[in-house]
């Protein structure tokens, strides 16, 4: 079993692709996060990224790309949401009164971002950690979403239902790197290095249709995982629960996705998130910024990114 588990490290090990070498090589400033292993592709942000994702903002628009996570979001398996309200009462001469709540729900419903701590291949995440050194039944002690930092980059919307000519895909409908790049092309869009890179489906307005929406969704597969990896992209999302195709591989395996892009190269994966307006508009790029809430020890978190035209 150790000998296994050792292989299996050996294979989560961070690497340094050509596309980092050769970005490595052209780089004139370093990334702020280049000595924190821990954040995995969040490293490949420069600041000469980030000033020219600014750059992108000429309207002033913003795009709230969250949802509302509720008690009716539909969620992967029994995920629950719950919030109680407590009444402060009056208090003081001049009697002030008030509310504070409190709430009680798992990370991952609605638009939310997949930790480095969320998924493994045989008891082994990212850079080769083994679970036993990241968990605690009382939170994450390594790969903790609070230790994330802002995401500001350059964010990219390609249009998968645009590109097919439907409003919406179809039910397990999957894409790999040759739709990726046709769609991208017909639509002005070039992927780079840290960017974060958004896929319309249209599936959003399937979200009432709740077994539908979980178990049926289209999106990204191994295939067009893969090369987003090659082009050194910080985080992927969809308009999905899923965040990948949810047809069925041929060979038994699952969560293909989520294995490669977060336990083999530290990629984040965007859920459920909000890509209609921006779409509507035919924005195709634009400056992404993220903050995830500091909860101590979470897995995932529950987030409202923000794009800017």
């Amino acid at each position: 079993m150790r000998k296994w588990i050792a292989i299996t490290a050996l294979a989560l090990a961070p690497c340094q692709p050509v596309w980092a070498q050769e970005a490595a090589e052209s780089e004139t400033e370093a990334s702020q996060f280049a000595d924190t292993p821990d954040v995995g592709s969040i490293a490949n942000i420069t600041p000469e990224m980030v000033r020219g994702a600014a750059e992108l903002v000429t309207e002033g628009k913003v795009y709230r790309l969250g949802i509302v996570s509720g008690r009716d979001t539909p969620v992967w398996g029994p995920r629950e949401y719950d919030i109680e309200i407590i009444d402060l009462g009056v208090n003081g001469p001049n009697r002030v009164t008030g509310h504070d709540d409190r709430v009680s729900t798992h990370m991952g419903i609605g638009t939310q971002i997949d930790g480095l701590g969320h998924i493994g291949l045989d008891g082994v995440h990212y850079g080769g950690v083994p679970a036993s050194e990241i968990m605690r039944p009382d939170g994450l002690v390594r790969y903790g979403a609070e230790n994330l930092p802002p995401i500001v980059t350059r964010g990219v919307l390609i249009n998968m239902a645009a590109h097919a000519g439907v409003e919406v895909l179809e039910p397990l409908a999957s894409f790999g790197a040759a739709e990726i790049q046709a769609a991208a092309a017909a639509q002005g869009v070039t992927v780079r290095r840290g960017d974060v890179v958004l896929f319309h489906t249209g599936w959003l307005s399937r979200i009432g249709e709740r077994e539908v929406f979980v178990n049926q969704a289209p999106g990204l597969n191994e295939n067009g995982a893969q090369w987003l990896v090659e082009q050194g992209v910080v985080a992927v999302g969809h308009d999905t629960a899923s965040g990948e195709t949810n047809a069925p591989s041929p060979d038994g395996r699952i969560l293909t996705v989520h294995a490669l892009l977060i336990a083999q190269h530290g990629v984040y994966i965007l859920e459920t998130v909000d890509t209609r307006e921006l779409a509507a508009d035919g924005v195709h790029e634009f400056l992404f910024v993220l903050g995830a809430p500091r909860l101590e020890g979470n897995v995932q978190a529950i987030v409202n990114p923000v794009a800017i035209r």
